[in-house]
This record gives structure tokens, C-alpha cells and sequence, in this order.
């Protein structure tokens, strides 16, 4: 079977993250600079092999003095450790279009396994005849087990931001066409 190469469309493509401050609201992040590669099996995507990686100085929230603290050894610590990356050791189809990812996460130079779920929009043709394929890909992780220990209590004795945080990510893919 022909293998497939895929690269992310940044251009129709999200990596986000979610954390509760206060414990009563939520603040929504992104990162602007990322990379990744798909290696499949043809437009199979139940064996592939994922590689994806973020560039730390690219973090948003939308309020500049946060996104400076979560660069700053509190959290992310960008000087010492710029970027964070994911590698996948497994997926598991459970549907048609749904799959369980599983791979290594490395954040400040400390790697989990993470499992996240993924769901397969589809894969179509774009108006210039490129194969594009579409995923939602959810997922959670525990910011402390990775190093970002930043750990404030509010006067009631709340935590001032979660220890758990959402992964949440629209991408969509572009098929690399080996022949060109």
C-alpha cells in the first residue's frame, strides 16, 4: 500500500487550550507557531504516525501581561525549553471516524504518554485539487505532571489557575504529493 505524507494547513487550523481561573471562569489560549507531520498508510489514518511540535513564544490568550507569565519559568519557561512536542506511539480506531491517540507529550524536557481522542471530519478535495483531511482532537493533561507549577491560592483558598487543562484542536491536513 502507498504510504501518504501530510503536512497541517495553519491557514484552516487551531491548537488551543482551556484553564479555569478562579475555578469559576475559563480562559482560552492558542499557539500561533506549530509544526506537524502525518506518515500514513495510503488515506488510512488508523496506523499513522504523528509528530507535532509548538513554539512556545507563540502563545496567546489575548492578555499580553498573562501570555509574558506563562512564558516565564512560573509555566512554559521559553528561554530554557522554546518549544513543546508530541510524538504518537499508537492509534486505535474505535469507529469510523473516531480514534484514541496515544503518544509521548514533552513539555520543559519532562515526557507523559497522553491519550487523546480524535475525531475524523472527513478527507476532500479543496478547489486546486489538494486532498485535505479535517480532525477534531480533544484531550486533558494534569500542567504540574509537566513542570508548570505555578501554584497561587486566592483568598477562599481556591487555586488561581486549574491544574488541569483542555487540549482542544481543529486541524486540517494537506496531503503531500511525493510526485510533484
Amino acid at each position: 500500500m502507498e504510504t501518504g505524507r501530510w503536512l497541517i494547513d495553519k491557514t484552516h487550523s487551531e491548537i488551543q487550550f482551556k484553564a479555569k481561573h478562579l475555578m469559576i471562569t475559563t480562559v482560552t489560549g492558542k499557539f500561533t507557531e506549530y509544526d506537524a507531520t502525518i506518515e500514513t498508510n495510503g488515506d488510512d489514518f488508523s496506523n499513522a504516525r504523528v509528530t507535532f511540535t509548538a513554539e512556545v513564544n507563540s502563545i496567546t490568550t489575548g492578555n499580553d501581561q498573562r501570555d509574558e507569565h506563562l512564558k516565564s519559568d512560573d509555566f512554559f519557561s521559553a528561554d530554557k525549553f522554546p518549544s513543546l512536542k508530541f510524538v504518537s506511539t499508537n492509534i486505535q480506531k474505535i469507529s469510523d471516524s473516531d480514534f484514541k491517540m496515544t503518544g509521548d507529550f514533552t513539555i520543559r524536557d519532562i515526557t507523559k504518554e497522553i491519550t487523546l481522542d480524535v475525531e475524523m471530519h472527513g478527507i476532500k478535495k479543496d478547489p486546486y485539487g489538494n486532498t485535505k483531511a479535517g480532525f477534531e482532537i480533544n484531550g486533558k493533561v494534569n500542567r504540574k505532571e509537566f513542570g508548570l507549577k505555578f501554584h497561587v491560592l486566592n483568598e477562599a483558598g481556591d487555586l488561581l489557575v486549574s491544574d488541569d487543562i483542555k487540549i482542544l484542536c481543529e486541524v486540517q491536513l494537506q496531503k503531500v504529493n511525493d510526485e510533484a
